[in-house]
């Protein structure tokens, strides 16, 4: 009786939970589906479920939501990987180099940013690159430029903005992971005779991949489908995919190919992430077969 009274207790506790998911997450994501299997029957109806068929689905793969899909996959990779580039050693320095007195102002440094409301911060680095801005004139004053910086409204100053934006949940998993590492397997490693960077790369790196794929994982996955940023700073050519889709819902008041396109986006992200998973599956068993051999050769 007192194993039923203790489950019906945690149901109830968890409700607000499942309550939560329910109306804000599984309900709407259920409209999604059900309108992308609809159309827009005239110019002043954005949906109607009348007739349903999947030919917004046809419209999506034929139309430039590929083409826009292809190169939001590319900002999203390459922002992820210079995040990851950026987020090791910083966090690898601050969880094991730093003073840990000086670390808790080191982590308010990185999250007071994060905190900043996020349109205030990409238009920050709209004003900071602007033809006219502080960068443009710095770098013509260093000689580096011969004109005013032509950076702004490219997918280069997209890259950068989302790389600023989304830099510091990549910092925080890594940290989390590398704070919690036993330093004696990094002294050992070095006591056996290896040196500082194959002790890194073969006794921590190894032991943070999951904190690599946590921290992938939630710079990646936002990152996709954001359009704020490429909407401040990209513009014309630096269009991502969440802007095609934002703006079946505004501009175009198509609410059918804009749930299709909803649909499809997180489909395909899923499908990214299941490869991602994949891959790294296979590199965490390649690592441990090679650290398990090195055991066995290392007298």
């Amino acid at each position: 009786m007192s194993r039923l009274r203790i489950r019906a207790t945690s149901a109830w506790l968890s409700f607000p939970l499942w309550a939560w998911l329910a109306f804000f997450v599984f309900m709407p994501l259920a409209l999604v589906v059900w309108y992308s299997f609809g159309e827009k029957p005239d110019l002043f109806t954005a949906v109607s479920n009348d007739q349903l068929s999947f030919d917004r689905y046809g419209e999506v793969l034929d139309g430039v939501f590929m083409s826009t899909f292809w190169a939001t996959l590319r900002i999203a990779g390459v922002g992820t990987l210079l995040c990851l580039l950026v987020g090791v050693p910083f966090a690898y320095w601050m969880a094991v180099k730093v003073d840990p007195r000086w670390r808790p102002l080191l982590l308010a440094l990185v999250l007071v940013p994060f905190w900043t409301n996020f349109l205030v911060r990409t238009l920050g680095w709209q004003i900071f690159l602007a033809p006219n801005g502080m960068a443009s004139d710095a770098l013509q004053w260093l000689g580096v430029l011969n004109g005013p910086l032509d950076i702004l409204y490219t997918r280069g100053a997209v890259q950068l903005g989302v790389v600023y934006n989304y830099l510091p949940l990549m910092i925080l998993p890594l940290y989390v992971v590398f704070e919690r590492l036993d330093p004696s397997q990094r002294e050992a490693s070095r006591d056996l005779g290896a040196g500082r960077w194959k002790t890194f790369f073969s006794v921590t790196v190894p032991e943070a991949l999951p904190g690599i794929a946590s921290g992938c994982l939630l710079v990646f996955i936002p990152l996709m489908g954001d359009y704020l940023t490429a909407s401040v700073l990209g513009g014309a050519r630096g269009t991502m995919i969440g802007q095609v889709v934002a703006r079946q819902f505004t501009s175009a008041q198509n609410w059918a190919l804009g749930s299709a396109m909803a649909v499809t986006l997180m489909a395909f992200v899923l499908l990214t992430v299941v490869l991602a998973a994949a891959v790294f599956l296979l590199v965490r068993t390649i690592v441990r077969r090679a650290r398990h051999l090195d055991l066995e050769v290392t007298p």
